[in-house]
């Protein structure tokens, strides 16, 4: 079995019910077994400031598939809620499904890259990440409560459950 972490985020179409029903769908995906999943956390969006602020969470599973097969099956869930791809970069969506670590596997393809490019600078990454996996060494052999160390928060806000 693979240890998967992946990213959801959401600003449209009531963005805790798209996470809410994002971790139902991973719950739910063949050879799979979903583990856990971080609080949700609110936090500005990245790109454009005029758009709502996203919600977002990490979620941890175990798989028997492929990097590959298992990202289709993201994007799948993504399309099924809505999701529509721009040419827009860090644009409003419905639905975001990022493949953070794929084990401790470094991954470059056309399709794919693992760590996520973005994972050490996001703060809506890091402190999800940290408080499923507090010990986790990412594959550049640094520690993830490092990076958290000296991450800003950027007004990243933990919600009530």
């Amino acid at each position: 079995m693979h240890c998967v972490y992946l990213g959801l985020g959401a600003n449209l179409n009531s963005p805790k019910k798209q996470l809410d029903n994002a971790i139902a769908a991973l719950k739910k995906l063949p050879d799979c077994e979903f583990i856990s999943v971080s609080h949700y956390y609110a936090s500005k969006p990245m790109g454009p400031q005029d758009q709502p602020d996203y919600i977002n969470a990490v979620a941890c599973i175990n798989t028997t598939l492929s990097p590959e097969k298992l990202l289709d099956l993201t994007q799948a869930i993504e399309l099924e809620h809505g999701r529509v791809r721009k040419a827009e970069r860090w644009g409003p969506r419905t639905l975001d499904i990022d493949m953070l670590l794929f084990d401790a596997q470094t991954i470059n393809t056309e399709r794919l890259i693992v760590p996520h490019y973005g994972l050490t600078e996001r703060e809506f990454v890091v402190y999800p990440l940290l408080e499923l996996a507090p010990k986790l060494i990412l594959p550049s052999g640094i520690a993830l409560h490092t990076i958290a160390n000296t991450l800003p928060l950027n007004n990243l806000q933990q919600l009530p459950q």
